[in-house]
């Protein structure tokens, strides 16, 4: 169970405590509903699976459970053609994860109940919404700059969706630029990594954590499942979770000798390289939550897992890594991500070529 719970609970989960057992209990809470009892345990995928159905209206069913019978939970029908009506369409028919359309939800219902003027968004036509009507729901529903992009985001995936499907003519979300939101995650320097090293030795799982994030560039969700059943001569091949439903990439990429000589001194799982300590696979969030613990001991409470992503890329881009090699290392679609590392890569090495021209010439 990861620590400050209450700090940690997703968006529209509170904790009620019993005023004579002080037992916890944890509800989920959506504007215009009735709040929802969660019954499975903070911190698990069960969890995060009942909140993910809490939030679509839906029935949770807990493994090895009987499903219940079929519940109506609209509480009205929304008229054809409304952004309500396009939003219930897209979450009944829709092809994505779960907990991406629970991200999704969140913000749409937002965007649903914002009013223009007296104008409820979600009781007006969808075929009417322009993209000055996006921006004026973005910078309304949220006040920072990240924030704002999911906004852009998730209006922009729901018409994306609604073109695709032939429901929608365009996508008024289509040609707004993400707003400027700084570097995200911290990057990981040389020195950080070291001095992780020098916290955790090796034969430990915390040093076998650094090493599989930045010698394979894999996601949390990754990092949480991969195992010996993912190497074959050499070659560690596994479909990313983030990417499973939609592009279906697949992460082809050597294991790089200083990983296997890790991993080879690391005692590990059956399935999994990263086990508790009860020999069980780490949740995704049971991961993320010991790799905090772990950079904390260390003393970097600023560096995270994706920071690792990031530092990866950077010493990549700067060893001279071509877009499409990253692409190809870090399972990515687009140039749209690679970019970002060697454009700075590229900046780097001019700067390090041209400083000698700012001393003058001796005469």
């Amino acid at each position: 169970m990861p620590k400050r719970l209450d700090d940690k609970l997703q968006k529209g989960v509170s904790l009620d405590r019993d005023w004579r057992t002080r037992e916890a209990r944890y509800y989920f809470r959506a504007p215009g509903r009735k709040k929802v009892r969660l019954k499975e345990t903070p911190g698990t995928d069960a969890f995060d699976k009942e909140v993910a159905c809490a939030r679509l209206g839906i029935p949770y069913v807990s493994e090895g459970a009987e499903p219940p019978p079929a519940v109506v939970t609209l509480k009205r029908d929304p008229a054809e053609g409304t952004v309500d009506w396009l939003y219930a369409e897209y979450k009944r028919r829709a092809t994505i994860s779960a907990g991406v359309m629970a991200r999704r939800a969140t913000i749409l219902e937002e965007v649903c109940d914002y009013k223009f003027g007296s104008a409820r968004c979600g009781d007006l036509p969808y075929a009417d919404m322009r993209k000055r009507h996006v921006v004026e729901i973005r910078d309304a529903v949220r006040d920072k700059p990240g924030s704002r992009n999911d906004v852009k985001k998730a209006i922009s995936a729901l018409f994306a969706w609604a073109v695709e499907s032939d429901l929608a003519q365009m996508n008024p979300a289509a040609k707004i630029k993400l707003l400027h939101s700084g570097d995200g995650f911290h990057t990981w320097t040389v020195d950080e990594v070291r001095q992780y090293e020098a916290k955790h030795g090796a034969g430990t799982k915390a040093r076998l954590m650094l090493h599989l994030a930045l010698y394979t560039g894999l996601r949390l969700d990754s990092l949480s499942i991969v195992g010996l059943q993912h190497i074959r001569n050499g070659q560690l091949t596994i479909r990313p979770e983030k990417t499973r439903k939609s592009s279906g990439v697949i992460v082809d990429i050597p294991v790089l000798p200083e990983l296997q000589k890790t991993i080879d001194e690391c005692p590990t799982g059956n399935l999994t390289f990263l086990v508790t300590e009860f020999g069980k696979p780490f949740t995704t969030n049971g991961l993320g939550n010991k790799m905090r613990d772990w950079c904390d001991q260390a003393g970097l409470f600023h560096c995270t897992t994706h920071g690792l992503r990031k530092a990866g890329a950077t010493i990549a881009a700067e060893n001279g890594a071509t877009d499409e090699e990253l692409m190809a290392i870090f399972g990515w679609t687009t140039k749209n991500q690679t970019t970002t590392y060697t454009k700075k890569a590229r900046r780097k090495q001019m700067a390090a070529g041209a400083m000698h021209k700012l001393v003058p010439e001796q005469k």
